[in-house]
């Protein structure tokens, strides 16, 4: 049974704070791990009060990070926190490029031309900072449109994480179909559950471990954020380690979950639409 890890980092804050404790509790529990990384400019300010109303703002990402983008400058991720963007893709963790904040808000309603540059530009980043061109690729939020889809297999990513649903596909939009595999997030996230039907951070993680003790056929994607995962919510993380691990669990890279699956996936729909616990619409396999 295999259940692989994706690391959202989307901020500041949250590589030079959460990337650091996350390679440490995943070291010790011999844990592996896909990070995915935005790394332009932050502009945390300009789009987090759009998440999650449960979630403590201030809390988890603090009143300097709500600023950037708006009335502080936004440091520039890439360079400014190259030396922990290599630590680790060099301690042996597999890492992937994550469209930005602007991307969230806007790509909804957004051309094929903005879409384009701005994938572009995503890849452009991920290379000057590692060397190379990413393999792989998650938007931030799950928002995507079919220009977005279509262009994950243009740009050459071997597969992607950019949707919520039950097991890995190729996808379909409007019947067209995009050569490049969709590994979409199966589990509720760790803010999708708190704060609703009696669950608090005391008990996720039991929560979520009685979702995984029948493990599916393909196994599970778990998706955290450095900046919740890997600061307050640390510890709720590492139970969630600990529990996979005695319920039969190999925690893994996407990459390894992609290769143990059989060489014909499915095709799925993606569409636009709501989820339980999260505000708005995001990409689902139909």
């Amino acid at each position: 049974m295999q259940l692989a890890l994706k690391i959202e980092v989307g901020s500041y804050r949250g590589t030079r704070e959460g990337v650091p404790q996350l390679l440490e509790v995943l070291t010790r529990h011999a844990a592996q791990a896909s990070f995915f990384f935005a790394l332009g400019h932050d502009r945390s300010g300009r789009a987090v009060f759009g998440k999650n109303p449960r979630v403590g703002l201030f809390e988890h990402y603090g009143l300097k990070a709500l600023l950037y983008g708006t009335l502080l400058p936004s440091p520039h991720i890439g360079s400014s926190c190259r030396d922990i963007l290599l630590r680790v893709r060099d301690a042996g963790f597999e890492v992937g490029c994550l469209e930005n904040m602007d991307w969230r808000e806007h790509v909804a309603t957004q051309s094929a031309a903005w879409t384009r540059r701005e994938m572009q530009l995503t890849v452009a980043q991920f290379t000057e900072v590692f060397g190379e061109a990413p393999k792989a690729h998650a938007a931030s939020g799950w928002q995507m449109n079919r220009d977005a889809l279509r262009l994950t297999q243009h740009l050459g990513f071997e597969y992607a994480s950019d949707t919520r649903g039950s097991h890995p596909f190729i996808p379909t939009w409007d019947a067209e179909i995009v050569a490049c595999p969709q590994l979409p997030t199966t589990l509720p996230t760790l803010d999708e559950l708190i704060g609703r039907d009696g669950i608090t951070v005391d008990n996720a993680a039991q929560r979520l471990l009685e979702m995984t003790r029948n493990a599916p056929a393909n196994g599970h994607v778990f998706t955290l954020r450095a900046e919740l995962e890997g600061r307050k919510w640390l510890p709720v993380f590492e139970q969630l380690l600990a529990g996979w691990k005695a319920q039969g669990y190999e925690l893994v890279t996407l990459r390894q979950y992609l290769q143990d699956l059989q060489d014909t996936l499915p095709r799925h729909g993606v569409r636009m639409g709501e989820l339980n616990g999260r505000k708005g619409k995001l990409a689902i396999q139909l």
